[in-house]
């Protein structure tokens, strides 16, 4: 898909924060010079060529009463893996759930990040999910101090 100017600017101002009002799209149209239509229906466009994959919205833990968070890294084989990640990924206060390939050093292929109100509370959280999926071998991963947390940018 070939883009124009017009298409990089749409791109640039709606992967940042949109205004908290009732008719978004309206606003991006104003920045543009185009009718709300316009928008959604490019907006569409993108998402049929693969150039949007998803559109959603950050919810800060800290914030929302969950000022702790753990990832934890679970290690599963053969078909308990898909069958603990898509439970494990039910979990409320699970907000990320991913399957990664292992190395020699590092035998862990599932990672969910688990919020709670203290470490404390992750980790019983944990341990009731541990308990769920019979896990037998994890690894509790506390953030320690946010340094970056971003998302891409582009034509900036």
């Amino acid at each position: 898909m070939n883009l124009s100017e017009q298409d990089k600017r749409l791109i640039y101002l709606f992967q940042g924060d949109l205004p908290v009002e009732t008719r978004p799209f309206a606003w991006l149209g104003q920045q543009l010079g185009w009718s709300e239509e316009q928008v959604i229906e490019r907006l569409k466009d993108f998402k049929k060529a693969g150039i949007i994959r998803r559109f959603g919205a950050t919810l800060y833990h800290q914030h929302s009463g969950f000022p702790a968070n753990v990832m934890v890294a679970w290690r599963f084989s053969g078909e308990d893996l898909e069958k603990a990640g898509l439970t494990l990924a039910r979990v409320r206060r699970v907000s990320h759930c991913y399957q990664r390939t292992t190395t020699r050093e590092w035998p862990y292929n599932l990672y969910t990040m688990v919020h709670g109100e203290d470490e404390e509370d992750c980790r019983r959280t944990v341990a009731e999910m541990a308990k769920t999926v019979s896990a037998q071998s994890y690894a509790l991963l506390f953030s320690v101090k946010e340094l970056k947390k971003t998302s891409m940018r582009y034509f900036a």
